[in-house]
């Protein structure tokens, strides 16, 4: 089963809005690290149903602007179009093989797998895989899958808060079950039940989630 794995947020500077969302939140943040082949560099606020929200910036806007990750392109266009807030999420699976070979005998259009890692704070190296399903991100969000080679959580970082909703615009909630290849359920007309999580969706078309 699908679980969300993280929120992607981001601003044209985001120290201080990571910084303002904590303290309206009473949660603590911390730096995750950079990401020398996109330009891009990080800080997470990780909670305790094992997601995390992530504010993503550009250090290199050069290098980010020729990345070839799906991810990135979508944050340059939302930083060259001065928007800033969520943009992204991302659902977490150990199958990430298994839905490469749906996406094919679906003839879903994919872009993928990316190989990512980044050096954490003390040294350590984290490394994953990311899947995008195309989307066109100046009209939709279509959320990436990821999986990870490494554990990516701190127990001792765990925010007591969870991201326990999603609200989520623009998408019509058949193409989404299909793509992501969730079975229909006859009582839930207008959400998706994750392991960690739900995604509501509705007529707004702006990615916005609650905290409780």
């Amino acid at each position: 089963m699908l679980a969300l794995d993280h929120i992607v947020y981001t601003s044209e500077e985001i120290g201080f809005p990571h910084e303002k969302f904590s303290l309206e939140n009473q949660i603590k943040a911390v730096k995750g690290g950079e990401h020398e082949d996109w330009g891009t560099y990080n800080y997470l606020a990780h909670f305790s149903n094992d997601s995390y929200l992530e504010w993503l910036g550009v250090n290199d806007y050069d290098k980010a602007k020729q990345s070839d990750n799906p991810l990135i392109k979508h944050l340059i266009y939302v930083l060259d179009h001065k928007k800033e807030g969520p943009f992204q999420f991302a659902l977490r699976t150990n199958q990430l093989d298994k839905y490469i070979t749906h996406f094919k005998n679906n003839n879903i259009p994919f872009e993928g797998p990316f190989h990512g890692s980044r050096e954490k704070p003390d040294g350590t190296e984290l490394k994953w895989r990311m899947l995008f399903p195309k989307y066109n991100y100046e009209k939709e969000v279509l959320p990436f899958l990821i999986e990870w080679e490494s554990e990516n959580q701190i127990s001792s970082l765990f925010n007591p808060q969870a991201i326990t909703k999603i609200n989520y615009g623009n998408m019509d909630i058949k193409r989404f079950r299909h793509i992501y290849h969730l079975k229909p359920r006859k009582l839930l007309k207008n959400r998706v039940i994750l392991h960690n999580a739900k995604i509501f969706f509705t007529e707004n078309d702006e990615l916005d989630f609650e905290l409780e």
